[in-house]
């Protein structure tokens, strides 16, 4: 194969500069998901997992594996702009990688301006911040690793739905400041036990949620466009709504966990959030452009909303004055839960088998394929549509 150039944009590294020494010394090894698919292959990485490998410096762990081979490894934090190095270096690259925590946006306009590029390969998985429009038009194949931190997303959103519930941030913000006010700490705290809780998106994050909700006692709804087994559904009690709008109205919790695209870009808008019960709390770990910026914040000011917690925004990473940052009764974190050090392990692993597959000319993973052959394949077919 000729020498390549290879533009990878990944999120800086630590303040104080990469750990010397981690929290843990090894973490558990996951071979298989939930639903039988093999995780990536870990036999040769070149990396000790459990080591932070999402940042310039970790590099996802491919720069030996890439310059051995001499091609050309670019890595930068710098995306945003005309001036920017992912803008520099985008003519000359054959393949562009990006997370979805730090996306490197490859909109249709910055396609054009890269006429060498033939895969773009997301570590993790969600490539809407790739035009897939535009890489069908340009037979651009688009790869990501799929399910390889669903389980750690659905964590992460389980963690949200209770803190915002039983409203923990407050009662750790009192203990903190070395106070004991009880009744200050507990007067928007509530049981989850018993509570209606609706899924919008029931494929890999969002049935591993309704699987760690159902020991709580709480009544799950869900709705997706592909309707779960009639085994699962009795397995775990559900109730399926044929769409977002029957499911918002019954629920006190709303679970985002869908795609972004054309069809549920602004799902949540004001329209839809006046029609959810008073009280009602949303967390949304899926994309940012499902919910309305300002009618999430207009809701949670009047009272409408009594909380919404959320690792995703828009743009990422966001604006300093953007408005989620200091809405009241948020518990947003920056984008954060398919980034575990765990998580990083497998989608480092998964980019490494995705390069291999295709330095050899071989068929890339079915289930890792978004856009091949100039048109949506494997999950991408299933999971997103280039039209509203």
């Amino acid at each position: 194969m000729n020498k390549l150039t290879i533009l990878c944009v990944l999120y800086p590294d630590p303040k104080n500069g990469m750990p010397k020494v981690y929290a843990r010394d090894n973490i558990p090894k996951i071979s298989q998901y939930p639903n039988g698919q093999l995780a990536p292959d870990m036999s040769n990485i070149d990396f000790i997992p459990g080591s932070l490998l999402g940042s310039v410096s970790g590099g996802l762990g491919l720069k030996k594996f890439l310059e051995d081979q001499g091609h050309r490894f670019i890595i930068t934090s710098d995306k945003e702009g005309e001036n920017s190095e992912f803008e520099k270096y985008l003519p000359e690259a054959d393949i562009v990688i990006s997370q979805p925590f730090w996306p490197a946006y490859l909109t249709k306009e910055r396609i054009a301006k890269a006429p060498k590029l033939k895969l773009a390969v997301t570590a993790g998985i969600g490539s809407d911040h790739v035009d897939l429009a535009a890489a069908i038009e340009r037979n651009i194949t688009v790869a990501e690793v799929t399910f390889c931190n669903s389980i750690s997303v659905a964590e992460h959103n389980v963690m949200m739905i209770l803190s915002l519930v039983r409203d923990y941030l407050t009662q750790h913000e009192f203990a903190k400041a070395g106070l004991w006010d009880i009744a200050d700490c507990v007067s928007r705290s509530y049981d989850l036990e018993g509570m209606h809780v609706g899924v919008v998106g029931s494929g890999r994050i969002g049935l591993a949620v309704l699987r760690r909700l159902n020991p709580f006692g709480v009544h799950l709804h869900y709705y997706d466009k592909y309707r779960l087994s009639p085994e699962i559904e009795k397995e775990l009690n559900l109730i399926y709504h044929n769409d977002v709008s029957s499911l918002a109205k019954v629920v006190d919790i709303v679970s985002i966990n869908c795609p972004l695209h054309p069809e549920t870009e602004d799902m949540f808008n004001a329209q839809l959030i006046g029609q959810m019960k008073r009280g009602a709390y949303i967390v949304n770990t899926a994309r940012g452009k499902i919910c309305n910026r300002e009618a999430i914040k207009q809701a949670l000011e009047s009272g409408h909303l009594a909380g919404y917690a959320g690792d995703v925004w828009f743009p990422q990473p966001a604006p300093a004055d953007h408005p989620w940052r200091t809405m009241p009764f948020n518990g947003m974190t920056p984008h954060t839960s398919g980034t575990s050090l765990s998580a990083q392990t497998r989608y480092a692993a998964g980019v490494l088998e995705i390069l291999k597959a295709y330095f050899g000319g071989e068929k890339i993973r079915e289930e890792y394929l978004i856009v091949d052959g100039g048109a949506l394949a494997g999950t991408g077919k299933h999971s997103y549509t280039t039209a509203a």
